[in-house]
């Protein structure tokens, strides 16, 4: 075990000083090390050395602040090392990017006491090949609660590197550098060195706590703190949200092993996950009988999973007077008739599933008696709307309405501003969030080609790609791409779009045919903001999608994933016009390759190329 622990202790009287002590942790490849001390004094400290660059996170100071203004990072003594171990696991998701995750780490807990409040605590920590991770936790004492109202940690680096910030879950990604990045800063937030590597912040396992964000660090120019949401009471004994640092040498690296934030998470607590089933999603806004029947008939069209009712079916949503218990409809959304049981009853009779939109006013008035009502109708899931975030009381109302759903059978969608953090490995009826600038506000391209590297990281993002809508910024081939670029086992595609403006365009048949659960993931190209490259795997089929943003480009695409000896047809969509001329035409080709070959994307700007790759029987 490559775990080293060196603990050293003064010969002072405890009353007169701390005890000091130093934990050193390396990543089972040797090339990630985590330094943890406490200092003579009693600060309690971290660092970071990535390949052997001891710059890479110089040292940060660690703690929290209680109610009664005790910073816990402080005046730490009898300082001991523990639960020092390497794991070496795997496990099976019922769905997501992979068909099996590698959880590989190694781990040890420093723990100390805080001398002026007598409170016993240790800082436990994780190193991976794919980053690093730790978390306050408080063993069982005499005291049963602790209030935090502020975080101490800080995130130190040896320069001023270039930062993809956002200020909010649905904002624009656009780069500044950490001297410039503004207070609430959201997570994860990625770093791109200038001689390598790239690296993100963020948080894993939120569940009852305050949110974190990222704030300037006052006095140190190229350093971050975390900054709460407002104060957390712990219940003791009891653990804080982990605070992660992904590492990676390249970009596409950093998205490929993004599988660490879930493993920073508790397993599964559903029994049986059979009943959840990832698909493709088309929204219902007429709100009437004939037009989630034309929905349904355009799911096995296209074959799409679902149809979703969204706001308006109960009435205005924001009305504190509308009852989602029965269907009332919003008279400025839709004259109707709508009659659900109907819609629903023909949808079964297809074989596709109806979810239904419900704003937060009703979830939190009387979740519990709409989730049975919903499920004696047969609806198969639901997208929570306009949820509260950030405080400790919102964020463990939402994870208890994620439970509820799961135990009920319902399967979920979270709009507006929330963000995962790995939490849907534990409770996988969460199957998508918003929490992304998406085709509700058609970004552009640069921040498109962002997302895979920075939102992305963290979870599923409900983009809500359009096609007809004359509001999209970028190539069809652009748009085409996306649902393989970009992660979600809820896949909303034709947001904008309405089933009677299908042409039968026959490049549709890479949406037709693109699944929302995977086997694998590769990321082939990768430069944050200009473009991405990723490949999905299901079963012995591959779906390629490749973004640009600004100007065009070409792009090489190397085939090695594929089987070595085994020919497959390359079914490729790309830009039709790649001098800019007409971005709705797509060009629709077909060639045998083998993982010998590559493609070549000819990419206009803000264009792309989506290509199906199946094996020749």
């Amino acid at each position: 075990m490559r775990t080293r622990l060196l603990l050293a202790c003064t010969c002072l009287a405890l009353a007169a000083s701390a005890r000091a002590a130093h934990l050193l942790i390396d990543s089972p490849n040797g090339a990630l090390a985590l330094t943890v001390d406490v200092s003579p004094d009693g600060q309690l400290s971290y660092g970071v050395n990535y390949r052997g660059d001891a710059k890479t996170m110089p040292r940060s100071l660690l703690g929290l602040t209680t109610a009664d203004q005790v910073n816990l990072g402080r005046d730490c003594v009898n300082a001991t090392a523990g639960n020092v171990a390497s794991v070496n696991q795997t496990w099976k998701p019922p769905y997501g990017e992979r068909a099996q995750v590698a959880d590989t780490y190694r781990t040890a807990t420093l723990a100390f006491e805080n001398k002026p409040s007598g409170l016993k605590l240790g800082l436990e920590c994780r190193v991976y090949d794919a980053g690093l991770a730790f978390r306050y936790v408080f063993p069982k004492q005499a005291r049963e609660r602790v209030t935090v109202v502020k975080e101490n940690t800080e995130f130190s680096f040896g320069d001023d590197h270039r930062a993809w910030p956002v200020y909010a879950a649905q904002g624009e990604y656009k780069p500044e550098k950490i001297s410039t990045v503004k207070d609430g800063a959201e997570r994860p937030l990625t770093l791109e060195c200038a001689n390598g590597p790239v690296i993100a912040l963020g948080e894993a396992g939120l569940l009852t706590f305050a949110r974190m964000k990222f704030a300037p660090l006052a006095g140190r120019e190229h350093a971050l703190a975390a900054r709460l949401d407002g104060p957390a009471e712990l219940a003791l004994p009891g653990a804080t949200p982990w605070r992660y640092v992904m590492f990676a040498d390249s970009a596409a690296r950093l998205l490929e092993q993004n599988d660490f934030i879930l493993n920073l998470n508790e397993p599964c607590k559903l029994a049986d996950t059979s009943w959840l089933k990832p698909g493709k999603v088309i929204r219902e806004t007429t709100l009437t009988t004939a037009g989630g029947k034309a929905c349904v008939d355009f799911c096995k069209v296209m074959n799409l999973q679902y149809v979703e009712f969204d706001a308006g079916w109960y009435g205005n949503e924001y009305d504190d007077k509308s009852d989602a218990r029965a269907v009332n409809l919003d008279p400025k959304r839709s004259k109707g008739p709508l009659d659900l049981q109907e819609v629903i009853r023909y949808a079964k009779e297809k074989d596709v599933g109806v979810l239904l939109y419900v704003n937060r006013r009703e979830l939190e008035r009387r979740l519990d008696e709409l989730l049975p009502i919903y499920k004696s109708w047969g609806v198969a899931g639901l997208k929570y709307g306009f949820v509260n975030v950030g405080s400790q009381k919102w964020t463990a109302w939402l994870s208890d309405a994620i439970r509820k759903a799961g135990e009920a059978g319902l399967m979920i969608d979270i709009h507006d501003e929330y963000r995962v953090t790995g939490n849907q490995r534990t409770w996988p009826n969460l199957m998508t969030v918003e929490g992304i600038r998406g085709n509700e506000e058609m970004p552009a391209a640069e921040h498109n080609c962002a997302l895979p590297f920075t939102r992305y990281l963290c979870g599923p993002g409900d983009y809500t790609p359009c096609w007809y809508s004359a509001r999209v910024k970028n190539t069809r081939a652009h748009q085409l791409a996306l649902a393989a670029v970009y992660y979600s086992p809820w896949q909303f595609l034709f947001w904008y779009d309405r089933p009677a403006q299908y042409q039968g365009e026959p490049e549709l048949d890479f949406w037709r045919k693109i699944p929302t659960a995977w086997d694998d993931k590769r990321v082939l190209n990768a430069r944050i903001g200009a473009y991405a490259t990723v490949a999905r795997r299901s079963g012995d089929q591959w779906f390629v999608g490749t973004i640009n943003a600004v100007e065009r480009r070409t792009l090489t695409i190397p085939l090695a994933f594929l089987t070595p000896g085994r020919k497959y047809t390359a079914h490729i969509y790309s830009d039709g016009a790649p001098d800019g001329g007409d971005r709705t035409r797509v060009a629709c080709s077909t060639r045998e390759v083998t993982a010998a070959d590559a493609l070549t994307a000819d990419l206009a700007a803000n264009g792309g190329q989506a290509v199906r790759l199946e094996p020749v029987q």
